[in-house]
């Protein structure tokens, strides 16, 4: 008898009137905008503009989800959606489950890439910046697969076990205590998201390099979780599909992470990442171009002011000498005058 287990939810859709509230939608919604949100702090501080993240996460975030859903419905919809009995329009119904991360990821990068293009944004600096936002959004999503009850392991009896209580579309019952591999690899992916926060700081890395240690990380505890589960699966020489991807998906980050860290090591360069940042820059300097500091604003003003003083004094001192001029010659005037009297005084008292 199990005396402690994580029970399962009641419901995973709410309905507001005839409109269907899915948790599954909610944990991904909810996910996207961490996503974003961490990625917009990260790119700011490498010296992006604020808003280029969500700009190309307008193209990502799409293109993602296809990439998730055809995934899916490319690996396992033979068994669900086209085989016999089976209804092919379940394929669209994405809010029931059904994303597989390898195609998100995949398509994903194509979405940026062509919003990192619009922007002028390098792709590399752009994915070091989301990495640990992508991380972040997984380990939430993971937790509409416990709305929907899937994507479980083993039965187990251990005190942290799922219990699962539902019926299957064919009409059997799934009822037990089983590993709650949701809860694993969302617990792992906050871990790996801490992982790059913590290396990118370290060791300053640039150039993909943060990317491809998420995706390394994120690779092994997949692997183990995968493990653990029993839905159905493909199998090929005793692992199933998803762990063979781990693997060469493992190797492919790690090689890139070697051989890039040696030909561009470190960050790019902060001037050259975000052509938006420099119109803000710009923007916010006003239309005479750079503030000068204060204490040069001050010189400045008061060499300006010494400037346009100048002028006037030299004016002043030209009309001054101008107006001594004049006194002197009224004063030579008047002593000709004076000599000119005195003179013909003279000659009066003294005649000829």
């Amino acid at each position: 008898m199990d005396i402690a287990y994580i029970p399962s939810p009641s419901r995973g859709v709410l309905y507001l009137g005839p409109v269907p509230l899915r948790a599954y939608a909610f944990c991904i919604i909810l996910g996207v905008v961490a996503a974003v949100w961490l990625g917009s702090k990260r790119w700011v501080a490498r010296g992006g503009a604020k808003h280029t993240v969500g700009d190309i996460a307008v193209w990502a975030v799409p293109f993602g989800l296809v990439g998730g859903r055809l995934y899916h419905v490319i690996t396992d919809g033979g068994r669900l959606y086209f085989a016999e009995g089976k209804n092919p329009w379940d394929a669209f119904k994405i809010w029931e489950g059904g994303l597989g991360i390898w195609g998100a990821i995949a398509l994903g990068a194509v979405g940026a890439w062509i919003g990192a293009r619009r922007r002028g944004v390098p792709l590399p600096a752009y994915a070091d910046a989301i990495a640990p936002g992508i991380a972040l959004a997984q380990a939430m999503g993971r937790w509409g697969n416990y709305f929907n009850q899937e994507l479980y392991g083993r039965e187990t009896t251990l005190p942290w076990g799922l219990e699962i209580d539902k019926t299957l579309p064919s009409g059997e019952v799934v009822k037990g205590v089983y590993h709650p591999t949701f809860l694993y690899e969302s617990l792992w992916c906050v871990g790996v998201a801490l992982l790059v926060i913590w290396a990118d700081r370290r060791f300053k890395l640039g150039h993909g390099r943060a990317f491809a240690l998420y995706v390394a990380a994120y690779t092994v505890g997949r692997f183990w979780t995968e493990w653990l589960r029993i839905d159905e699966a493909h199998v090929y020489f005793g692992l199933r599909l998803n762990d063979w991807v781990s693997i060469a998906v493992f190797l492919g980050a790690v090689a890139y992470m070697v051989i890039v860290g040696k030909k561009r090591p470190g960050r790019e360069d902060p001037a050259s990442i975000d052509p938006a940042a420099h119109a803000e820059e710009a923007a916010a300097e006003g239309p005479s171009g750079n503030v000068a500091p204060s204490g040069k604003a001050d010189r400045s003003g008061k060499a300006d002011a010494a400037g346009k003083t100048a002028p006037s004094e030299k004016v002043a001192g030209a009309g001054e000498t101008a107006e001594l001029s004049r006194q002197a010659d009224e004063k030579t005037d008047a002593d000709a005058v004076s000599d000119a009297a005195e003179s013909v005084h003279k000659d009066a008292r003294n005649p000829i």
